[in-house]
């Protein structure tokens, strides 16, 4: 890895991850639904990074990271809506570090369990990323805890790569190769460390983003050329509700094809279809990919794709109202 946080990640950093977190992390697994390819017209598989450790792909950044942490590190500390939150609290405790999570008052109640779960101690913050990073420097003012950010830092941008390896080598062990593979983009350390993997395992291979067109910061910035740094998002998937992290914005801008955006039917509509045909209970965030393939047919159609679900932590007090939402 990079011997400074700060430094750009390379495809080798993935590579490299991967070795960092063998063991640590699942292989998750690689599932289809042929009644949803027929709905989607293609052929879609989806890389169950909900049945990961923690629930959410983050586990794999957030492995990476506390493996590379400097010598002498006492403790560490975060922001974080959830998921990010409570890949750093595991992972701490699996090495004995204290961990602090400044979290939005918005944050689900499920994934504010799952961080004191853990043993992390939350410090509540107002919703804006700019109320999040002051309160969290002022936690390490305090505490003097090593930051881990959720994004934008080269070792957890390597570490979430490492799902795009497994991908490619779970599709040639069942004897095809995917044409796309198709993550949500929120903050953007997933896309920007697929898009690394990619860019040296099979450069021919799309790479490509989805996210909320209620959050769509990702998708003007690379479709524009400069990199948006302020918005305001407004979309049920909580796991996107980010701006994307300069690195990332960098690494995207060189190894993804495009970024396509999706209603917020469409989640609600692809997150039905996932739990009621595939029987997997994921969150709003994790079912955007496949709400792209739904909404963008032509552009997929007849293609061989892999989904990253990303995520499966959701307050369960809420499903039947998500269920309500919109029909079949």
């Amino acid at each position: 890895m990079p011997s400074d946080r700060n430094d750009l990640p390379t495809s080798a950093d993935v590579f490299s991850g991967a070795q960092n977190i063998a063991g640590t992390i699942h292989r998750t697994p690689l599932i289809r639904s042929r009644q949803l390819d027929r709905l989607s017209g293609a052929k879609v598989w989806f890389k169950c990074e909900h049945m990961q450790k923690v629930g959410a792909f983050k586990a794999r950044g957030a492995a990476n990271a506390l493996s590379r942490l400097p010598e002498g590190t006492v403790a560490v500390a975060t922001h974080s809506s959830g998921n990010h939150g409570a890949a750093l609290a595991w992972a701490a405790a699996e090495r004995g570090l204290p961990c602090t999570v400044v979290m939005p008052d918005t944050a689900p109640r499920a994934k504010r369990a799952a961080v004191e779960g853990y043993g992390a101690i939350i410090v509540p913050c107002g919703p804006s990323l700019a109320e999040r990073e002051s309160t969290l420097q002022a936690v390490v003012q305090q505490t003097g805890a090593h930051i881990v950010p959720p994004y934008d830092d080269s070792r957890v941008i390597a570490g979430q790569g490492t799902v795009a390896l497994e991908i490619v080598q779970q599709c040639r062990e069942q004897g095809f190769t995917p044409d796309v593979i198709l993550a949500p983009v929120g903050g953007g350390g997933l896309l920007a460390g697929i898009g690394l993997a990619m860019a040296a395992l099979a450069p021919d291979m799309l790479v490509i983003g989805a996210e909320p067109a209620g959050a769509d910061d990702a998708q003007r910035s690379l479709r524009g050329g400069v990199h948006i740094t302020s918005h305001q998002p407004q979309t049920i998937a909580d796991g996107l509700r980010t701006t994307l992290g300069r690195r990332n914005y960098t690494i995207i801008r060189r190894t993804v094809r495009d970024i396509v955006t999706v209603s917020e039917n469409g989640i609600v509509r692809a997150m039905r279809l996932l739990w009621t045909r595939t029987k997997q209970l994921v969150e709003p965030s994790a079912a955007v990919g496949f709400a792209a393939v739904l909404e963008h047919g032509a552009r997929f159609r007849n293609k061989h794709i892999a989904i990253v679900l990303t995520g499966g932590n959701l307050d369960l007090d809420k499903v039947s109202g998500l269920l309500a939402t919109v029909g079949e």
